[in-house]
């Protein structure tokens, strides 16, 4: 079975995620078989990278997302947005929403970082 989950990058006590397709039996930071996102937690906002159309394909062949990627998704509105992809929309509309939100969504953490120090 294929599961859509996070994997653990970046150095100690500053974690960073991809959000891989793997093998459920694969290691958490093991062997997978697409990168899929990224996801940084300690920026303000959280930054949120998403490949929606290959995350659609995979779900589409049975991928099951875990519970980290499930609040991930939500928070970046994939879940409503596949759902309505299974319900016959258009994936160009689709994407063309979700680069939309992706920009509103994803300020530059450089500045935000910066506003706060200061």
């Amino acid at each position: 079975m294929v599961r859509i989950r996070l994997r653990r990058v970046g150095a100690k006590k500053q974690p960073s995620y991809r959000i891989v397709a793997a093998h459920s039996e694969a290691q958490r930071d093991g062997k997978f078989l697409e990168i899929l996102g990224f996801y940084n937690p300690r920026t303000d906002p959280a930054t949120i990278q998403l490949k929606e159309d290959r995350i659609y394909d995979w779900m589409s062949k049975g991928a099951q997302p875990s519970d980290a990627a499930v609040q991930v998704f939500r928070s970046a509105g994939l879940l409503e947005r596949y759902e309505r992809f299974k319900k016959g929309e258009s994936l160009e509309t689709l994407l063309a929403e979700a680069q939309a939100a992706a920009e509103a969504r994803n300020v530059n953490p450089k500045t935000t970082q910066a506003a706060k120090t200061s």
